[in-house]
């Protein structure tokens, strides 16, 4: 079970991301609109040393739809690491329901009582 935190009204859960060299752990938003594994900002892709492999029409928030650079990552979380597909952004750190499903978690968000539980 993966506990997360409401940071104001903003869910978040840690992940353990690495490439290469290099490993943060961060808190990516629970983003359920957003159906990929992750998305990164520019300068996370820096400091992990992603090496970008394509490209990928994607549609923001605001319905428009723009080419993001996607790149190969590993994730890790409760000891178990998934090879994720990593969207680069200048925008934020985000978790998506593919994430979720390649480890099999339940997500519940509990706006009352301000808690995020990532559960098998």
């Amino acid at each position: 079970m993966v506990h997360g935190l409401f940071v104001q009204n903003i869910p978040l859960v840690p992940v353990t991301i690495a490439w290469q060299r290099s490993i943060q752990t961060v808190d990516f938003i629970l983003d359920t609109g957003f159906t990929g594994d992750l998305q990164v900002t520019t300068k996370m892709a820096e400091e992990l040393g992603l090496k970008v492999v394509g490209v990928t029409p994607t549609q923001n928030a605001t319905g428009q739809t723009v080419n993001t650079p996607n790149a190969l990552a590993l994730a890790s979380m409760e000891g178990v690491t998934v090879s994720v597909q990593v969207l680069i952004s200048n925008s934020f750190p985000l978790a998506g329901i593919s994430f979720l499903t390649k480890y099999g978690y339940k997500a519940i968000v509990d706006c009352k009582f301000r808690t995020v539980v990532l559960q098998k």
